[in-house]
């Protein structure tokens, strides 16, 4: 195998065109482990921590442009302001070690339902942008995945960054595991507040063979929501509505059984996470109105 070095962009495009199957390797903390165990045998390997514009983010209109290569740490360190719900799920990702050279865009190119950041993508709406020699494309990261392992992405494109809108309200990330650290989620979620929109995104991660949004309980508090004016008054949810959607959270998995849990742990847990994690958002949410308040007092 036949591992490239190319500094420049258009360089990278050019050898996976060349070459049909040449994997792209950023933190390398995934695909190198089934490179070394013999899972894959591709010609050729392409090497994308010199290519330093993958490796940038930037802040543009309410979103944040995050290139590729940006491992986990510096999200955590440099990205907490307008990404809350994102830097929550990289502080569960694996180690220190991990959390160093792993990133956005290898989770994304791995597309493991296990995968820690996909809940938050999917709560965010976040777009991918997707590079090849033939041009670019921007795929909504709810259209993305295709099966476990699988995604739009095609052979000779490269995902060039993710594109996240800054959180307009309290976002929050849950996984359940065997143990707190340095462990695969036996099944998360997300949920993102966004006022503007009078909407509530979702996403659930490793109960069901790709990553999903909740849609039936999107569809569920936010019409909740409107009719009871809370989006206005910011007054409390009763504990009816965060029952019930956890129960439409969980009606939305698939899950399977292995050795992480069975699948009726999982829709158990997913309904749990689920009502936890929405209730803080919304008490996050009621505080700062009250925090408002008191600082014009």
């Amino acid at each position: 195998m036949d591992f490239l070095l190319p500094e420049r962009l258009d360089d990278v495009l050019e050898a996976m065109a060349a070459r049909a199957g040449t994997v792209p390797v950023a933190g390398g903390t995934d695909v190198m482990v089934r490179l070394s165990t013999g899972r894959e045998h591709p010609a050729a390997a392409v090497d994308l921590t010199r290519t330093a514009s993958l490796a940038r983010w930037e802040r543009s209109a309410g979103e944040v442009r995050l290139g590729a290569a940006v491992p986990y740490t510096r999200i955590i360190e440099e990205l907490a302001a307008p990404l809350p719900g994102l830097v929550a799920a990289a502080r569960t990702v694996g180690s220190r070690q991990i959390r160093n050279r792993g990133t956005v865009g290898g989770a994304l190119g791995t597309a493991s339902p296990t995968g820690d950041v996909h809940p938050v993508l999917l709560a965010c709406g976040a777009e991918v942008e997707l590079v090849s020699v033939r041009g670019a494309r921007r795929v909504p990261v709810r259209d993305f995945y295709t099966g476990p392992g699988r995604t739009v992405r095609a052979p000779d494109e490269l995902i060039r960054a993710v594109r996240i809108p800054e959180a307009q309200g309290p976002q929050a990330y849950a996984k359940a595991g065997r143990r707190g650290a340095v462990v695969m989620a036996t099944c998360s979620f997300a949920v993102a507040l966004w006022p503007s929109r009078a909407w509530v995104g979702t996403g659930i991660g490793s109960a069901a063979p790709v990553p999903l949004p909740a849609l039936e309980a999107e569809r569920f508090i936010a019409g909740e929501l409107a009719e009871r004016g809370l989006w206005r008054t910011r007054g409390p949810l009763p504990e009816g509505v965060l029952q019930r959607f956890g129960e439409l959270a969980a009606a939305a998995t698939a899950p399977a059984d292995d050795v992480r849990g069975s699948s009726a742990y999982r829709r158990h847990a997913v309904a749990v996470l689920a009502r936890r994690a929405l209730g803080r958002v919304w008490d996050d949410h009621r505080a700062d109105r009250r925090t408002e308040r008191e600082s014009c007092a």
